[in-house]
């Protein structure tokens, strides 16, 4: 049996949000995903320098099995956008699992269904949650299976987080394949991968970037 996982795109998503997950998951033979959105064309990624097809419209896919939905920049628009969220809370009755990566977690949170849960998300949007009902957590990868609800936290996490799904979904060896097809085996040459670990001027660059990109 066939398990529809729908990614939905935006103008200002953040690439590895929705490609790491997809990654782990379209290895997996009877998971079809598709990349939905407002309309069918191009969305242009937070930098704008790439752009991914969306193959279908949020209303083509009202009941999907797994919602995968990314962060980035554009999320802000997002949390008042009563379109994406009516679609949300309405898919979310009946998926298997509602997950997000990064500040996707925000579009959640602004549709309702994390409210006074734990959650994740980027670690400079943590207390947006909060102000949507959620209580933020740091931690990597957030399960509420009871709610079908999983958050992931920056970024990369959406790979951690995408194969654990695997796992729940179908077995721990297939998240285990999954993880060696992308040879996914993190050894990197620095430790500053949170806040905990980074520097004073780390996280000041990384403020200073960011502001470059508003």
């Amino acid at each position: 049996m066939t398990t529809q996982i729908v990614i939905p795109l935006f103008p200002r998503f953040t690439a590895l949000d929705g490609i790491g997950p997809y990654e782990v998951l379209q290895r997996i033979p009877d998971f079809d995903i598709t990349f939905i959105g407002h309309e069918l064309g191009v969305v242009r990624s937070d930098n704008a320098m790439l752009g991914i097809e969306v193959d279908a419209t949020f209303e083509q896919h009202p009941t999907p099995d797994v919602i995968v939905f990314p962060g980035g920049h554009g999320t802000r628009a997002l949390m008042d956008d009563q379109r994406v969220l009516d679609w949300v809370r309405g898919a979310h009755e009946t998926t298997t699992f509602t997950t997000s990566v990064c500040t996707g977690s925000l579009v959640l949170a602004a549709a309702g269904i994390l409210d006074g849960l734990t959650a994740t998300t980027h670690w400079g949007a943590l207390d947006v949650l909060t102000e949507h009902g959620a209580i933020p957590t740091g931690e990597r990868v957030v399960e509420h299976l009871d709610r079908r609800i999983i958050t992931a936290a920056g970024v990369s996490s959406g790979i951690d987080m995408a194969l654990r799904l695997v796992e729940i979904l179908v077995d721990r060896t297939a998240a285990e394949a999954s993880q060696l097809m992308i040879e996914y085996d993190p050894q990197p040459p620095f430790d500053a991968g949170s806040t905990a670990k980074a520097s004073e001027d780390v996280v000041a660059r990384v403020i200073e970037y960011a502001q470059h990109r508003h």
